[in-house]
């Protein structure tokens, strides 16, 4: 097992797990999961999309089910509602398992849409043992944070990088009393961290994959952080770049003068 950087235990969940989590979002193919698994990846995320990505996780699930974290979920509909549980009966063919470690209500904007009836329905498919935790992603951190404090849920998937960084103040000093685990996402917020803002000088560098995946993971209260990578390549940079340990001061103060100018640049973000 490598340095505590690299694995940490998932929140109350008690299990260990790889600092990245592999999301299939760009369609890398099964060489790409497999690869990650030879890394050391162990936590998945997943919505039946990726069919090669499916197929890889029936492939290692059907003999070692234990050592992996599957994570998926269902999405906040526009209009109707959800069936969680025929989703959860979906993603179980899909990924070709009996349970799931992890499920989500996906893509929560507004409090009114994890109405009392989908906090229910969560807990009753915890209940009936084909879930083991439940969660949601949460735009609001204000809400998620106030769920966090009460205990409400055993994962929380929220959006903090360089750029957005208001889980510091509206969403990690609510986790102390549960202790829920914390997946992040966009670490690179959609790559525009990866690229130049203007106004920022062209003899200044600008930020890898790697460090905006190691600024979130410096924070003490993100055990994981999701990356997406198209090509095999993407994947074993990212997760070799996590060798390198958390941020320096020198780092950190870079990530954040660089995040504040991405910030300005579109006001629309959140």
């Amino acid at each position: 097992m490598e340095n505590d950087f690299t694995y940490t235990t998932f929140g109350a969940t008690g299990h260990r797990v790889h600092r990245l989590g592999l999301s299939a979002s760009y369609r890398p193919g099964k060489q790409t999961v497999f690869r990650a698994i030879d890394e050391g990846v162990n936590l998945f995320f997943g919505f039946g999309v990726d069919t090669q990505m499916t197929a890889a996780m029936r492939d290692v699930l059907r003999h070692e089910r234990e050592r992996f974290f599957v994570v998926t979920g269902v999405y906040n509909l526009l209009i109707g509602y959800p069936d969680m549980r025929r989703t959860l009966e979906r993603r179980l063919r899909q990924f070709g398992t009996e349970y799931i470690d992890a499920f989500l209500f996906l893509g929560v904007t507004k409090p009114k849409q994890f109405s009392e009836r989908a906090r229910e329905e969560l807990q009753r498919l915890k209940q009936d043992g084909r879930v083991r935790f439940v969660g949601m992603s949460c735009h609001d951190r204000a809400f998620a944070g106030t769920l966090a404090g009460q205990g409400a849920l055993d994962v929380f998937m929220i959006r903090y990088n360089a750029a957005h960084r208001g889980a510091e103040q509206e969403i990690f000093p609510r986790l102390q009393a549960h202790h829920p685990a914390v997946l992040n996402y966009t670490a690179t917020r959609w790559t525009e961290l990866l690229r130049r803002p203007r106004g920022w000088p062209a003899q200044r560098p600008i930020p890898t994959p790697g460090q905006c995946y190691r600024f979130a993971l410096s924070n003490e209260h993100v055990h994981v952080c999701l990356t997406a990578p198209r090509t095999e390549h993407e994947l074993v940079e990212n997760v070799r770049a996590l060798r390198d340990g958390p941020l320096s001061s020198e780092e950190m103060a870079f990530m954040r003068e660089f995040g504040d100018v991405v910030h300005h640049q579109r006001k629309w973000f959140m």
